[in-house]
């Protein structure tokens, strides 16, 4: 483990924790390589969205309503 670590305490379900247990036994990694990948890959997924979200700041809204009218309108609803 890196020096550059953070020490934290989490809880998990139990049976999340055995299946976890599980991946790193059947992948030969840690825990914490595991959660630490998984949590790496959901805040790029973030990042990733909030990118998108910026480069469509300006595109105008559209109301929910005004696209249920027009699936019906097209027969798809």
């Amino acid at each position: 483990m890196s020096a550059l670590t953070k020490r934290t305490t989490v809880y998990f379900d139990p049976a999340l924790h055995r299946a976890l247990q599980h991946k790193a036994l059947v992948t030969s990694r840690s825990l914490s390589d595991i959660v630490n990948e998984a949590i790496h890959q959901a805040l790029a997924e973030d990042a990733d969205d909030l990118a998108a979200f910026e480069e469509r700041v300006n595109e105008p809204l559209v109301s929910y309503e005004s696209v249920l009218k027009e699936l019906k309108a097209d027969g798809r609803l």
